[in-house]
């Protein structure tokens, strides 16, 4: 399974395993550079994931004077994460995308044909009255 076809629920699992691990490995809780090169994700994906736990109560971040290091808050929560794929999430935000995006191009269209039909209209009327001008002389 590549990395991109993981879901909040796998990540969530691999994330807090990490913390397991580098813990077990250091002594200490670990820092998010050392998660992130441990799972192989960029320091912004992990940030992501990471913050996202922590709003789901799953991490907490614990606090020292070499900087902020993670922790465990309740590995149970990680059960609750949404297991479809994030790809799939993404495909549906990019088709609600291009459907605000086709009707902006329909109405769009629409205005410009309500113009044309306007000028037209304008320069028919003009017409009109220059030949009834010309028409009087």
């Amino acid at each position: 399974m590549s990395r991109e076809s993981k879901n909040q629920y796998q990540e969530g699992h691999l994330f807090v395993a990490a913390i397991r691990i580098l813990e077990h490995q250091n002594s200490a809780p670990p820092t998010l550079k050392e998660l992130s090169a441990l799972l192989g994700f960029s320091n912004e994906q992990s940030g992501l994931i990471s913050r996202r736990l922590l709003e789901a109560g799953i991490v907490k971040i614990v606090e020292s004077a070499f900087g902020n290091r993670w922790g465990i808050e309740d590995h149970l929560k990680v059960e609750d994460l949404p297991r479809d794929s994030a790809a799939s999430q993404m495909d549906e935000a990019l088709r609600q995308f291009k459907a605000e995006k086709d009707k902006m191009t329909q109405k769009i269209e629409s205005i410009k044909e309500q113009q044309a039909k306007k000028q037209k209209d304008l320069f028919s009327e003009l017409e009109k009255k220059l030949k009834k001008d010309l028409a009087k002389k």
